[in-house]
């Protein structure tokens, strides 16, 4: 059995973040000691861990959700975990490329400021005046 703390070094999840996932029903509540401290089993902190491993890579709580889920049925296909990766795997190349004319609008303001002063800042204007911008680069 492991403590929250324990739970907390093992995986590198803050104990907040432990009771959130237990609030949002990602892990199970755990058992009690006699001094009402919590006590998780292995299979909890392998939970965690599958948690932790996913957040990292940007999944949502949903998406964890319904991956926890599928989870627990081993023989059952895998088209809907691939879907979900897919899902993830567009959505994170979606921001890259904003992202990436983010940089190149940026790189383009910062190579056009000759400015020695505020007034005559490149940088400041463009900022003042969407019109300026060589693409659109919103989110």
């Amino acid at each position: 059995m492991y403590s929250i703390g324990d739970l907390s070094r093992k995986t590198g999840v803050k104990i907040p973040t432990i009771r959130y996932y237990e609030q949002m029903g990602l892990l199970s509540q755990p058992d009690r000691s006699e001094g009402n401290q919590r006590r998780y089993d292995r299979m909890q902190l392998e939970r965690l861990a599958f948690i932790r491993h996913g957040r990292d890579l940007g999944l949502s709580i949903d998406a964890m959700r319904e991956l926890i889920s599928l989870s627990q049925h081993p023989d059952a296909p895998c088209a809907d975990a691939d879907r979900i990766a897919a899902d993830h795997l567009k959505s994170v190349r979606e921001k890259i490329s904003q992202l990436k004319k983010l940089e190149h609008e940026l790189e383009r303001i910062v190579s056009h400021c000759q400015g020695h002063t505020v007034g005559d800042c490149y940088v400041i204007r463009a900022l003042a005046d969407h019109a300026l911008c060589d693409s659109d680069h919103s989110a």
